[in-house]
């Protein structure tokens, strides 16, 4: 066994090869990396830039027109404070972001238009809205001045804002034409100050709102509209604001080329109201309807495809006073309908959508002429609207 070990190489012998594999391995890779460096075809230089020609004269538009526009566009979220144990007596209140979407300075008074579903959130007890705008990044908070969940629309004011606010420019939806340039400034998916383009797709179109209701005279684009761009302005060329952007029509959840926008003829209307009230002040003529199983029921009877029979009416109201019915009893004690408005100023009434649609149009203290039926002959009054409750 001494022998044995007396023949093993010593430390210093053991040593020397693995010197050896580590110098060759050295060696072999720095061949290896000179070959590649030597493959390159010699000395190179950055490629020269090609002059370019001027932007095309749309080009230049747009872009002036962006940075015109973007100072009035902002960032809203809602942020909800939620409550941490972090001990048996200690509590964390943290502030987690709930919601959010996009808006736009309606005056230098510090009023910001958005979308109703944007800020809903925010009428729950705990939760606030915070703005924040392109030219002063921190978030700021903003107190909820009024809400019309039938348009999609609401306002919010920045109490103590430290930017200089600019508010935008506001076109006209009667004007539109399908096919002309529309432009959308937002923040899809928290990306702010983000800009899309297309074109102008149909006019006139319906959709729900968050209440339900139908908002009429709706406008489609496909200029590209995703979450985050909710509240956010449609643009024209000009830089004029002449749409809310709201929803999109998409099986996936993000931009299919659909987009819809509340008009601004609308949002022009409804805005001021908001400001000043806190809500849209709605006329009414003073009826209760059938529900919707007795009115299908009471329009089949008398062969109509449409129309708003009456329940009642109320004691005071215009409609009392210009001699509309509701349901009542003939001198036998048999219970008859009540009269079936058909139309007002000229224009259809097939149901309750369409009579609020038409109301919303005139102001209360307004004149309306009611076309309705009675006992299937038809008849013409004067209303006189008062304002809802």
């Amino acid at each position: 066994m001494a022998d044995f070990y007396a023949n093993l190489p010593t430390r210093s012998q053991r040593r020397l090869p693995l010197l050896v594999g580590i110098f060759i391995g050295l060696f072999g890779g720095w061949l290896l990396v000179d070959k590649i460096h030597g493959m390159g075809g010699g000395r190179a230089e950055p490629r020269p830039i090609t002059p370019r020609s001027d932007l095309q004269p749309d080009e230049k538009a747009a872009i002036e027109m962006v940075s015109r526009v973007s100072p009035s566009v902002v960032y809203v979220r809602t942020v909800q404070k939620v409550a941490r144990r972090r001990g048996f007596f200690d509590m964390d209140v943290l502030e987690v972001p709930q919601g959010s979407g996009s808006g736009f300075v309606w005056d230098e008074a510090g009023h910001i238009v958005t979308n109703f579903h944007v800020i809903a959130q925010a009428l729950q007890q705990g939760t606030k809205v915070e703005v924040s705008i392109s030219e002063h990044p921190n978030w700021e908070q903003a107190e909820i001045v009024g809400g019309e969940p039938d348009k999609d629309l609401a306002v919010i004011r920045l109490s103590s804002s430290k930017a200089k606010l600019k508010p935008i420019a506001v076109g006209t939806s009667r004007d539109l034409q399908v096919g002309q340039k529309v432009f959308a400034i937002g923040n899809p998916f928290g990306l702010d100050q983000t800009l899309t383009t297309g074109v102008l797709s149909a006019l006139g179109r319906s959709m729900k709102s968050i209440s339900g209701r139908t908002i009429e005279g709706v406008i489609q684009t496909d200029a590209a509209i995703n979450p985050g761009n909710s509240g956010g302005p449609l643009l024209d060329s000009a830089g004029r604001l002449i749409g809310v952007n709201t929803m999109i029509y998409s099986p996936s959840g993000v931009s299919a080329g659909i987009g819809f926008a509340v008009p601004v003829d609308t949002v022009n209307e409804v805005v001021p109201q908001l400001i000043q009230y806190g809500k849209v002040l709605r006329p009414m003529l003073g009826i209760a309807r059938e529900d919707e199983m007795t009115a299908r029921q009471i329009l089949r009877y008398f062969g109509l495809r449409g129309g708003v029979p009456i329940l009642s009416v109320t004691n005071g109201s215009g409609a009392e006073f210009a001699g509309l019915q509701g349901r009542h009893e003939d001198d036998e004690g048999n219970e008859l309908p009540g009269d079936i408005i058909i139309g007002i100023d000229n224009r259809d009434v097939m149901g309750y959508d369409d009579l609020r649609n038409v109301l919303e149009s005139h102001r209360p203290g307004e004149m309306v002429n009611v076309k309705f039926l009675r006992n299937g002959k038809e008849r013409t009054t004067k209303v006189k609207l008062q304002e809802a409750p």
